[in-house]
C-alpha cells in the first residue's frame, strides 16, 4: 500500500447558522483546502461540528471533494471525516468514500491521517488503486 505525506493549507469559513443550529450549538463551516506534494490537489467541503470548550469535548463530521493529481494520476475522490474530542483526547478518521474515485483515480481506497506540527497542517495518506468494478 503506497503511503505519501505532504503539507496542506486549510481555510474554514463559518456558514449562516440555521435556527436549529443556533439552538443546538452545532456549527457549520465550509472547507477550502490546498494539498501540496505527491497529492497536488484542492479540497472543498462542508463540516458540522459541536464543541464544549469548557470540558474540551465535542465532535465533527465532514465531506470533502478532492480534485487534482495523486502521484501524477489526475482525477477526484471524496473524503469522509469523523472526529471526536473527549476531555482533550482527540480521535480522527478520514477515509476515502468507496467508489468515489474518478478519472485516473477510479478504484481508489484508503485513509488519510492529519497532523498539526508547529502550526502547520500535514497529511499522511495510505491508499490503493484497485480495479474498477464494471
Amino acid at each position: 500500500m503506497p503511503k505519501i505525506s505532504g503539507e496542506f493549507n486549510v481555510k474554514m469559513v463559518p456558514e449562516t447558522m440555521s435556527p436549529v443550529a443556533a439552538e443546538s450549538g452545532i456549527g457549520r463551516m465550509s472547507l477550502d483546502k490546498h494539498y501540496h506534494g505527491a497529492l497536488d490537489a484542492t479540497g472543498a467541503g462542508e463540516m458540522l461540528a459541536y464543541m464544549d470548550r469548557e470540558l474540551g469535548s465535542g465532535a465533527y463530521v465532514a465531506m470533502e471533494k478532492v480534485r487534482g493529481t495523486l502521484e501524477g494520476r489526475r482525477g477526484s475522490f471524496l473524503l469522509q471525516h469523523t472526529g471526536t474530542m473527549e476531555r482533550g483526547a482527540a480521535g480522527l478518521k478520514v477515509a476515502v468514500v468507496a467508489d468515489s474515485g474518478s478519472g485516473e483515480l477510479v478504484g481508489l481506497s484508503g485513509a488519510l491521517q492529519i497532523r498539526i506540527e508547529g502550526g502547520k497542517h500535514y497529511y499522511d495518506f495510505d491508499y490503493t488503486l484497485g480495479d474498477a468494478v464494471a
